[in-house]
């Protein structure tokens, strides 16, 4: 079993990733001593306030447009109660466990951090529920991003005072009785804490988390596609030279030049300098420049994500005076807006990852376009045989979709509770935006490597079988070949395809191509 330890200062993605994928069992989940004390100190200063008849919003207040409104000492507790179930208000379909999972971790971790006035006891079912597969059923639709995930995050929450519902051994269950096949007791929420378990980025940063580990696996297969067409294309390295990109010396359009050339490496399928064809078309010649700004687009939303993900992003927080003195301040912490901005980025980059590779693909189907270097549309016979012209297709169409999809949600916003909440982030929408880019970025890119690897067996016949991939392309060709055979007459193309975005997705191609190189 391994062990996480929670502080709210060192939760990684890694960490979250590995969390949202394990089964129960598989993770300890704890807290530091150091986190224990701050949260017992927290959770203290807020009963100091309630004694002392401070009024402070969302412990002794209404809540949004209600932040005026006194609540009674007697009442406070049904006020914590009220407000996961009037904000379990979320819609759709529901999310998919690996999310609910990562969206418990970051909650727990920001409720570690000792600002928010939850209580131990409450952390500790969070991480219990993590630990034995008690896992909330939480609709995907509903959260604007701005006062925090409210309604995912009250899903989540009811579960853990017995209402709500929950999957646990792939039964779906009433919250209590969830909690019951587990082991685990609903909990009494104490002042504050329905709030702080509502009041966050959570489900944002779960997206994100999610998004980040995809996008980075695509982005490299985007080389090792790039790189394969290049070869099935009879492309040139030249435009790959390091010293064109030390002249214009962005980082990753240096990094994604270097990456092409070990991909290639030993490659007699490229044509050299001396050829008569000086350059090649964009798609090929401007990967550097290209894959490179979204490669840039993927690390920024992975800076934001590490700084998210040891936040605190509820409200109010708890702080001291110098004398010791509890104060509660009230902020805009949970406004998503920074998450909402990077995965917008995000989804524009992807999108133009995809844009590339469908250009790429249409120049290895178009006889035109390769200058007859391949048999149209890749296939023997044609006229009786359509060979890989639906492919293009296919791919036109996800990377129109990809166009609709990359409208920045964060360029919209709506008012909410009474013109109070005023401005919102729509990070939510960013996050589920960029995820859908993505699957469609993983289909595009099998359908590529897939055409690629066909248009290599027709320059293969021509050239002998005495010829060379690269060092990090002949072993992803390898890999398509054991799972997709050579297409010689039509057949139906959509199995096929299917298995090349699951090689895709699943970090096979990239595993196939780290091995071989001497790097990464």
């Amino acid at each position: 079993m391994k062990q996480l330890i929670l502080d709210g200062l060192r939760l990684t993605i890694p960490d979250v990733i590995a969390v949202a994928k394990a089964a129960p069992g598989d993770f300890a989940l704890g807290m530091s001593d150091e986190s224990r004390a701050a949260v017992r100190r927290a959770s203290q200063a807020v009963e100091q306030i309630i004694a002392e008849n401070r009024i402070v919003y969302g412990i002794n207040t209404g809540f949004g447009a209600f932040k005026n409104t006194i609540i009674p000492k007697e009442a406070l507790e049904q006020l914590q109660v009220n407000i996961l179930r009037s904000h379990a208000a979320g819609m759709g379909p529901p999310l998919e466990t690996e999310i609910v999972r990562a969206m418990m971790l970051v909650r727990a971790n920001t409720l570690a951090s000792g600002y928010s006035g939850a209580r131990l006891e409450t952390i500790r079912l969070l991480l219990d529920m993590l630990e034995r597969g008690v896992h909330p059923i939480v609709p995907r639709q509903g959260s604007l991003g701005a006062s925090g995930d409210l309604a995912p995050l009250a899903h989540m929450s009811l579960v853990m005072i017995g209402e709500g519902r929950a999957e646990v051994g792939g039964a779906i269950l009433p919250g209590d009785e969830a909690l019951a096949r587990a082991g685990l007791s609903p909990i009494t929420l104490a002042p504050k804490e329905g709030l702080a378990l509502t009041n966050g980025t959570a489900f944002m940063v779960a997206l994100g988390c999610l998004a980040v580990e995809e996008a980075e696996n695509v982005t490299f297969v985007a080389n090792v596609a790039g790189a394969l067409s290049l070869e099935a294309l009879y492309g040139t390295l030249a435009a790959f030279d390091p010293r064109i990109q030390a002249v214009r010396p962005h980082p990753y359009q240096i990094a994604t030049a270097e990456l092409l050339r070990h991909l290639l490496e030993g490659s007699s399928f490229v044509r050299g300098r001396d050829s008569a064809d000086p350059q090649d078309a964009y798609s090929l010649r401007c990967i550097p420049q290209v894959h490179g700004a979204c490669a840039e687009a993927v690390e920024n939303a992975r800076g934001v994500l590490e700084i998210e993900l040891n936040s605190v992003t509820d409200n109010p927080l708890i702080f001291f005076e110098e004398d010791g003195a509890p104060i509660a301040i009230s902020g805009g912490n949970f406004h998503g807006e920074p998450l909402a901005i990077a995965y917008d980025h995000l989804a524009l980059a992807m999108t133009e990852l995809g844009n590339i590779s469908e250009r790429r693909l249409s120049r290895l189907t178009d006889r035109a376009s390769n200058g007859g270097l391949l048999p149209a549309f890749l296939t023997e016979n044609g006229g009786l045989n359509s060979g890989f012209m639906l492919t293009q297709y296919t791919a036109a169409a996800l990377a129109s979709e990809n166009k609709a999809l990359c409208f920045p949600a964060s360029a919209d916003s709506i008012p909410t509770s009474a013109n109070v909440e005023d401005h919102v982030s729509n990070g939510p929408i960013s996050g589920r935006q960029a995820r859908r880019v993505l699957r469609n970025l993983e289909r595009m890119l099998g359908i590529e490597l897939m055409a690629a690897a066909q248009a290599i067996d027709f320059r293969k016949q021509k050239l002998g079988e005495r010829v060379r991939l690269g060092k990090g392309t002949a072993p992803v060709y390898e890999l398509i070949r054991e799972h997709i055979p050579f297409i010689e007459t039509d057949v139906e193309m959509a199995p096929h395809m299917t298995k090349a975005a699951e090689l895709v997705a699943s970090g096979e191609i990239r595993r196939a191509a780290l091995t071989k190189m001497a790097f990464g």
